[in-house]
């Protein structure tokens, strides 16, 4: 039995008998919290997934296997959300919204406006419907029922034991005016290397996933990033355009005459960019495309090189600097 006695009764305690909605992240955490529920009889009324059209593709694979994980189980089916731009907005996803505006996603500059236009809101549109505009849709039934007998929804949120999963609930509130959070891993007292087990044990170890992240987000490490031009490397060279793009368009937080040359030149010709409190790139303290070029990640066109060797070198980089990273992280493997 994975769970304890003491543990299923912790979590039926806290969430029995209430309208549970999960935010499904298809990562490590998000997916352990599936299973923990499953195990101590609790089923969630609707289960949303942001969708940004940035996923790699490890990631969509993982959302199809649970998929069929919860056609088994009998339980609601995933609700992936996208939002909807007006027809004349000229992109339809953060990525276009990035390079339309020439500039980074909003974590780059140290705030959060990127996850809360086009994960949340999508997601909270999924529970509470829309009454007009591009995303109107009705509401879910279990935003009707809530408001039909008065109770609360409670969105339930994978954020684990880790110092900085703690953090960031502590600095969330405890409800606003629409729903309850709760944050069952933390219940439960698991980290990641718990969910990774529990995901193993029960599901099996193709199941656990790889984090899940856009292809361009700037929390990316270092080891994702030789991994990414590894597997994916028409990402890659994607985000290092949106980057570019950014940093010497119209809108570029680049001070010249701090830096003593231009963002170009920097990336073409310096080892590193100088100390900076600037934004300089993608890693907000380092550029993607500096870090590409100085590792032979790329050519002199900024094409992500893809011979079998280069490939083998990056794979090699990625495991190298990953260590424990991410408890057991699928990407290890080649």
């Amino acid at each position: 039995m994975p769970l304890t006695h003491r543990q299923r009764h912790q979590l039926r305690a806290k969430l029995g008998g209430r309208l549970l909605a999960v935010c499904y992240g298809a990562g490590v955490d998000s997916t352990a919290m599936l299973v923990a529920l499953k195990l101590a009889g609790l089923r969630p009324r609707i289960i949303t997934c942001a969708d940004l059209n940035a996923e790699k593709q490890l990631t969509l694979d993982h959302l199809d296997q649970m998929k069929l994980v919860l056609a088994r189980w009998d339980w609601p089916p995933i609700t992936m959300c996208r939002k909807k731009t007006l027809p004349d907005t000229g992109y339809d996803d953060l990525y276009g919204n990035c390079i339309a505006n020439e500039t980074l996603p909003s974590l780059a500059f140290g705030m959060k406006s990127c996850s809360i236009k086009w994960k949340q809101k999508p997601q909270d549109a999924a529970i509470k419907g829309a009454r007009s505009g591009p995303n109107a849709a009705p509401p879910h039934p279990i935003w009707l029922e809530a408001q039909r007998t008065g109770r609360r929804i409670v969105k339930l949120i994978g954020y684990d034991c880790s110092p900085a999963d703690i953090r960031r609930s502590r600095n969330l509130p405890e409800a606003d005016a629409d729903f309850d959070y709760e944050y069952p891993l933390q219940i439960l007292g698991w980290a990641r290397p718990n969910c990774v087990d529990i995901i193993t044990e029960v599901l099996g170890a193709d199941h656990v996933p790889v984090k899940s992240a856009c292809f361009f987000c700037p929390a990316t490490k270092l080891w994702e990033l030789f991994w990414l031009a590894a597997h994916q490397p028409d990402l890659l060279e994607r985000a290092l355009y949106l980057e570019r793009n950014a940093l010497s368009g119209r809108h570029s937080r680049f001070d010249e005459v701090e830096f003593g040359a231009s963002w170009e030149e920097l990336v073409h010709n310096a080892d590193r960019f100088p100390s900076s409190n600037t934004t300089v790139g993608l890693g907000r303290n380092f550029a993607w495309n500096q870090w590409a070029r100085v590792n032979g990640v790329v050519d002199d066109n900024f094409r992500v090189k893809r011979g079998a060797a280069d490939r083998d070198r990056f794979l090699i980089m990625s495991n190298r600097l990953r260590g424990d990273d991410n408890a057991r992280d699928a990407r290890s493997v080649a």
